[in-house]
């Protein structure tokens, strides 16, 4: 698995898919400069804390340990958490980057996220990657146009 974090900006360097993480897309940065400019390939703002959590952090009203807890909570809702597992699964046949505004990594949301995608490549299946079988059961239905 090829799973790394990087500050938005400092991404040019960065080998695999760049993923923004980040709530907000970098202001005064143009739309066609997020790629060239090492900002992010994809943003995937689902991944972000919700804006009361950063509020919360940013004005002390949390510590860092209540909103890393905080955070992996938000993250374990439905759709943040088949993200992740997308992640994991792609980070097994190419190197993914996860990035953020953050200058500190370790006070930022982006260190729990690759925990959380380490995290989630252990719950994939044994055989993920080998091809066997159908994936549901809508898709062994035969196809009434054939």
């Amino acid at each position: 698995m090829q799973l790394g974090v990087y500050r938005y900006g400092r991404g040019k360097e960065k080998d695999g898919l760049r993923i923004g993480v980040a709530r907000h897309v970098p202001r005064g940065v143009r739309k066609e400069n997020y790629v060239s400019g090492g900002y992010f390939d994809v943003w995937l703002p689902v991944l972000a804390p919700s804006a009361g959590l950063v509020r919360d952090y940013r004005g002390g009203a949390c510590s860092r340990a209540r909103f890393f807890q905080r955070y992996r909570k938000e993250m374990r809702e439905p759709g943040a958490r088949q993200v992740i597992s997308l992640l994991a699964a792609t980070a097994i046949r190419m190197p993914i980057q996860l990035g953020c505004f953050c200058e500190d990594e370790s006070g930022c949301h982006r260190s729990v996220l690759r925990e959380l995608v380490l995290e989630a490549l252990e719950e994939l299946p044994p055989a993920h990657g080998e091809s066997g079988g159908l994936a549901s059961p809508p898709c062994a239905m035969p196809d009434p146009e054939a």
